[in-house]
């Protein structure tokens, strides 16, 4: 059985995420979560200092309940691109299903740092793993530190669904091809004679 505060956490986190989904982020206010979870204002704020910190819980909820699947295919060792295009096509699926907290999520008001953060799953940790997993498999550079890869490959995809966002299509044949260029490079390739 649920505790209070949990239930009404869950409450709280539940209209907002139909509120986000339905009225977008900005246009969403404390005072419409607070109506939509039947609880008072002053609840919610004892629970959530801002709406912020509400969305910030939902991306977290998200990660954290798809990250066991992803984890199992890397305990697999399944390849490394098939992996990878099935957690940012995932990704792409579920940025377009929530824009509000997609914006949010992939333009953080802080710089992400080189490590993934601490004491909970994260989509910047999970790809960091999947291209530690590409390293043993030697389908990616081993000269590298894969934190560093990890954020050059969210960078990169983080501005096409911010573009994707925007109207530009983008789909899962874009997203392979993000792939090989950021594990290919952009240089033009030297031939042997």
């Amino acid at each position: 059985m649920l505790k209070r505060t949990e239930r009404s956490c869950a409450l709280i986190l539940d209209a907002a995420d139909a509120a986000f989904r339905e009225l977008g982020f900005e246009a969403t206010t404390m005072d419409e979560i607070a109506r939509r979870a039947g609880l008072t204002r002053k609840t919610v704020y004892n629970l959530f200092s801002s709406k912020e910190e509400i969305a910030l819980h939902l991306i977290a909820q998200v990660e954290a309940a798809s990250d066991p699947a992803y984890r199992a295919r890397i305990a697999a060792n399944e390849d490394v691109f098939a992996q990878l295009e099935n957690v940012l096509n995932d990704s792409a699926g579920w940025c377009l299903a929530n824009p509000s907290l997609a914006r949010l999520a992939l333009a953080p008001a802080e710089r992400p740092s080189l490590e993934p953060p601490t004491g909970r799953p994260s989509f910047q940790r999970l790809v960091r793993d999947i291209l530690v997993l590409g390293q043993a498999q030697g389908k990616i550079r081993a000269d590298e530190d894969p934190n560093f890869m990890a954020l050059v490959l969210l960078g990169i995809y983080g501005q096409a669904m911010l573009s994707a966002l925007a109207g530009f299509p983008f789909g899962a044949d874009d997203i392979g091809r993000l792939i090989r260029v950021v594990v290919e490079g952009i240089g033009a390739r030297h031939r042997p004679n």
